[in-house]
């Protein structure tokens, strides 16, 4: 699956629209020892909350390409993330528009070495 944050992936062509995709991961942020490294203000990262919320972002992006995967398609343009807070739970949303593409063969305008690969494998 090939997911990017363009509208467009290049070397290959859209040639259906399925529509948007999402994935959402909903995660509280109140764990036992979490608030200590707030706590201390030092001002510094809060190792726990940063590996939380990478892994929570990764997960949003996994249930964005099965879902899209379930519709049938092979790539998803235009992804996006947004990450909002209500009270002690935080929502990790990634969506982006489920498309199917062929690659542009080798000599066809638009083609590019990777698309190439791709028509010739």
């Amino acid at each position: 699956m090939i997911v990017v944050t363009t509208s467009e992936v290049p070397g290959y062509r859209i040639d259906a629209v399925l529509g948007e995709a999402l994935g959402v991961v909903v995660c509280t942020t109140v764990r036992p020892g979490f608030s200590s490294g707030l706590r201390a203000g030092n001002g510094g990262e809060v190792p726990e909350a940063s590996t939380s919320a990478y892994h929570s972002r990764r997960e949003a992006i996994s249930r964005l390409v099965t879902e899209a995967t379930s519709r049938g398609a092979n790539a998803i343009v235009g992804m996006r993330q947004e990450c909002d807070s209500i009270d002690t739970l935080t929502q990790f949303t990634a969506y982006g528009t489920a498309v199917v593409i062929e690659a542009i063969p080798a000599g066809q305008p638009g083609s590019t070495p990777q698309s190439a690969r791709v028509v010739d494998a």
